[in-house]
């Protein structure tokens, strides 16, 4: 080897070794950094601070240990903000978001006078699911609630005779959780709804009824919830009505499955396929969810817990890949809709069957009942300007009507759809919206 190819190769040793050492010493530098950074981000609350806010309460109710950002033991939770986030880590990003701006969120806004609620009816268990799934339906109900100087509930719509008119009514136990949460006095209200869901037909009418009155209570009390690592809105609707499948689609929208993990109740939404479209037979006749509920035994077979579970799995399956053939076997169930097709509605089964075998992807009992729901596709843009022949809707709601009819049961199809969207605020006094920003609607 020549002089200077030896040169040459112990420079190119040298430079290898110093720009070794020189990246060591940038990410020791940086790991110096990041410690730093972490410590100055951990907030305490000024000595001069009040203890309280006049009677307000901390908004982080229903809040799991880990997400608790005042919670002195982090062992089990991810707090290093080195950490690497992965893209699924929506609530760790959050509570780090949250944690980098204030060590206790008590957000209570200006209180309103008057604020208008809408909210869709919703179709839970789904076949399969039962008091775990759920999806919003594209018919809604629009609930007013106003301060007055005297209670009064007044109603128009779909059902607005068989609506409680008094302090018993679902939207009134709403709003007063909401006071009861913010920790502040229910003033005298008046209510008005316009109602588009049927009463008490198993399309989620009571579940609205508590979100709408829920959201209307916060909104007058001018008091805010934390959603990411609680979901406080849910765990008082789902207090309330003692499940998730109807409530979390009318809170979010779309399909939902929910559980409750030994803490609070979780939720997470379920991809909707395209083109589908749900077809209606609503009978005339109210299905209480008490008396639905009463013909189910305490106990079912393994055999039967089995074929259930396996069938959930295959319905959210199906709806995550958009394979609406499969839809027919993710629906099947075992566990309440053979017990109350027996005792209360003879036309199910038969319904379903005519319903399928006219081109519906798939069938079944919505929620208690009595209402059937089945899921259609082919729908593209507005139906209206799509040719009939490629889709199914009209014939599977024809031969759902001959069934009903067969049967002596009266009632009527409705053709609409999943709605992606849950319940929010239309209309509020004082608005939101300012000089500065304008919300949706101008709300």
């Amino acid at each position: 080897m020549s002089n200077d190819n030896t040169k040459l190769a112990a420079t190119a040793l040298v430079a290898s070794g110093l720009g070794a050492a020189l990246s060591y010493l940038m990410f020791q530098r940086q790991q110096n950094k990041s410690r730093t950074r972490s410590a100055s981000m951990t907030f305490h609350t000024p000595s001069d601070a009040p203890a309280t806010i006049g009677h307000s309460r901390t908004s982080f109710i229903f809040q799991d240990p880990e997400y608790d950002i005042n919670s002195g033991d982090r062992s089990n939770s991810v707090s290093d903000n080195a950490t690497i986030l992965m893209p699924h880590s929506h609530e760790e990003r959050m509570r780090r978001r949250i944690a980098a701006r204030m060590a206790v969120e008590d957000e209570n806004s200006q209180p309103r006078q008057s604020v208008t609620v809408r909210v869709p009816a919703s179709s839970a268990n789904c076949g399969p699911g039962y008091d775990c799934i759920g999806l919003a339906v594209d018919l809604w109900t629009e609930v007013t609630v106003s301060r007055a100087d005297e209670f009064e509930i007044t109603a128009e719509g779909d059902g607005a005779e068989e609506m409680p008119k008094d302090d018993s009514n679902y939207i009134v136990t709403g709003v007063k959780a909401a006071y009861e949460t913010a920790n502040k006095p229910m003033p005298p209200l008046k209510y008005h709804v316009v109602s588009r869901i049927p009463y008490a037909r198993g399309l989620g009418s009571s579940s609205a009824a508590i979100v709408a009155g829920i959201i209307a209570g916060l909104v007058l009390a001018g008091h805010r919830l934390p959603v990411w690592g609680s979901e406080s809105l849910l765990q008082i609707a789902a207090s309330i009505e003692g499940h998730p499948d109807n409530v979390a689609p009318v809170i979010y929208g779309g399909f939902q499955v929910g559980i409750h993990n030994g803490t609070r109740w979780v939720t997470e939404r379920i991809p909707s396929p395209p083109g589908m479209q749900c077809v209606m037979f609503i009978p005339d006749f109210i299905g209480k969810t008490s008396a639905a509920r009463a013909v189910l035994k305490d106990t079912i077979p393994r055999a039967d817990a089995a074929f259930n579970i396996g069938r959930v799995a295959f319905l959210i399956h199906a709806l995550c890949l958009g394979n609406l053939d499969n839809l027919k076997w993710g629906v099947q169930d075992r566990m309440h809709q053979p017990q109350r097709a027996e005792v209360l509605y003879k036309h199910l089964f038969p319904m379903i069957k005519a319903a399928e075998e006219s081109g519906a992807c798939c069938a079944f009992l919505s929620g208690a009942g009595p209402t059937v729901m089945a899921f259609t596709s082919g729908a593209s843009g507005d139906i209206f300007t799509q040719r009939e022949k490629e889709r199914t809707d009209y014939s599977v709601a024809k031969a759902m009507m001959e069934v009903a009819q067969t049967y002596g049961v009266k009632g009527r199809i409705v053709v609409t759809q999943a709605s992606q969207e849950g319940a929010r605020v239309v209309k509020v006094d004082p608005p939101f919206s300012s000089e500065f920003i304008t919300f949706r609607d101008n709300v």
